[in-house]
């Protein structure tokens, strides 16, 4: 059984794409090209569906702050476009996951064999511990 989801579309004007310097090796053209991307998207603000917003807000990710901003930080590639399109992914990946409505959980019952299991391991551990008494004459 297929999971339900919402139908939603994340515009561009809502994401924030700043260019920033990477971490790591990379020598000299690390300290003067800014290959990285720091994508920011305010969950409150855009024009997310409110079930949508509900859940993204609700997730416990350390992407998301306190104030409902995603932020995410891209670097693994040399190249500052790759970065822009892994982050946008990313980004793409977490309304993804929110966007399933998760199933239900309806409580099972233990069946009629179980419960009689159950209690005659309860009645034989019950003997064994008799058979250790003191015998009384």
């Amino acid at each position: 059984m297929d999971t339900p989801s919402i139908a939603y579309e994340l515009q561009t004007d809502e994401i924030e794409l700043i260019a920033i310097r990477a971490q790591g090796a990379g020598g000299q053209n690390v300290n003067k090209v800014s290959n990285a991307v720091h994508l920011r998207f305010n969950i409150r603000a855009s024009s997310l569906p409110d079930t949508m917003k509900e859940r993204l807000l609700a997730k416990r990710d350390q992407r998301i702050n306190d104030d409902g901003v995603v932020v995410i930080k891209a670097q693994t590639y040399r190249s500052l476009e790759k970065n822009r399109s892994d982050a946008i992914d990313r980004l793409k990946a977490i309304v993804a996951a929110a966007a399933t409505v998760p199933r239900t959980r309806r409580p099972t019952r233990p069946t009629l064999s179980s419960k009689k299991k159950r209690v005659e391991g309860k009645v034989r551990r019950g003997q064994i511990k008799e058979g250790r008494r003191k015998v009384d004459e």
